[in-house]
């Protein structure tokens, strides 16, 4: 019998004929047709990021504007009864990294906001999108317009070059710091601006017009800027010890375990001025107090051989773990991989082994990240 079901044709990002024309090689990826690497292949690419500027194309990332209803207060508030995090004090001009917890304490999603004076702008996952927004409709209705950005695309500027790339098109960028936010202006067309990225590199994010995003990026390049794509972008994230939705935390995952409880501040905590009153609370404090089950780590597998995500690791015969991102690290110069495993078995230096293709290989629990961040603070 025919399979009468139908894959739902990739969408096309605003920048698909400037990526071709680069020579990116196109894969799909959360139901957008991306580039994973041009020419120059994954390996320069990442280097370039390390050491000079790299430009990446985020466009399918979700934006999102909430207009308060009656006060940015009584938003930040209930934006708060969503994510475990301090939004009534984040100052103007400034973002933070959040998360959307479900009633279990599991992860619905990580995402940036920020207070941009009168409203918050927040950033959540590709693949995520459809029903984060939803999420926000269901539950800020009361207090918030939840505005959809259908029409700007999303470009990331990342690496050491990153501020002599874009301050001389887009003044005041080198004035920002690590997590500022700001309205800048390129050539008349207003560049929604964070200091941010996830490559553990200085660097910014850039919201604009889609219709000015080809004429913004060429410019990009031609200050020195190098095309990069999925490949590095993932490699560079990883070495940086950051989380890959889906991958490294999930709904099953909660924060304590993903190793993100520094995102959730004193004020929401036991015993804090706005303690819980958010998804998952019970659960999610309770961990901060008495320790995860299992936590996600650093793991250093020895010898040439990456270890990819579903390898499973073992302490002699008893499976421990999983590992959920893994391969070679350009800039580490080794293979590096992230995981799980029991609070007992996750301290730096813990040895145990991986089973590769029928062997089992020693691998060890190792810091992170594993390149230093360079954030301009």
């Amino acid at each position: 019998m025919q399979d009468d079901l139908k894959t739902e044709p990739l969408l096309k990002l605003g920048l698909d004929a400037l990526h071709r024309e680069l020579g990116g090689r196109m894969v799909p990826f959360a139901g957008y047709d991306m580039p994973v690497q041009y020419t120059e292949g994954v390996l320069k690419e990442h280097l370039a990021t390390r050491t000079g500027a790299g430009l990446f194309d985020v466009s399918h990332m979700g934006q999102v504007l909430l207009k308060p209803k009656t006060s940015l207060a009584d938003l930040c508030l209930g934006f708060e009864a969503l994510v475990p995090a301090d939004v009534l004090d984040l100052a103007v001009g400034r973002q933070r990294y959040g998360l959307f917890t479900d009633a279990a304490g599991g992860i619905l999603d990580d995402l940036m906001f920020a207070n941009r004076g009168d409203h918050l702008f927040v950033v959540v996952n590709a693949a995520c999108k459809a029903q984060d927004i939803a999420h926000m409709k269901a539950h800020l209705s009361a207090v918030a317009e939840v505005v959809p950005v259908t029409d700007r695309a999303l470009l990331a500027l990342q690496g050491p070059g990153a501020e002599a790339v874009l301050e001389p098109l887009a003044p005041g960028a080198a004035r920002l710091r690590f997590m500022d936010v700001a309205f800048l202006d390129w050539n008349d067309v207003e560049l929604w601006v964070s200091r941010s990225g996830y490559t553990g590199e200085d660097g910014y994010e850039i919201s604009l017009p889609q219709a000015k995003a080809e004429p913004f990026a060429r410019a990009l390049l031609a200050a020195g800027a190098a095309p990069i794509g999925l490949g590095a972008r993932d490699s560079l994230r990883l070495e940086a010890g950051l989380c890959l939705y889906g991958h490294d935390i999930d709904r099953t995952t909660s924060p304590i375990e993903g190793n993100l409880a520094w995102a959730i501040p004193k004020c929401r905590r036991t015993g804090g001025e706005r303690q819980g009153g958010f998804p998952g609370a019970d659960r999610i404090l309770r961990e901060i107090a008495q320790g995860a089950p299992r936590l996600r780590v650093g793991l250093a597998p020895e010898g040439r051989a990456p270890m990819r995500e579903g390898t499973e690791l073992f302490l002699g015969s008893d499976l421990v773990g999983r590992i959920t991102s893994g391969g070679f690290g350009p800039s580490a110069g080794r293979p590096i991989a992230m995981g799980y495993v029991p609070r007992a078995l996750s301290a730096a230096g813990t040895r145990l082994e991986a089973e590769l293709r029928g062997k089992r290989l020693p691998v060890t629990i190792a810091p992170l990240p594993f390149h230093p961040t360079t954030y301009k603070r």
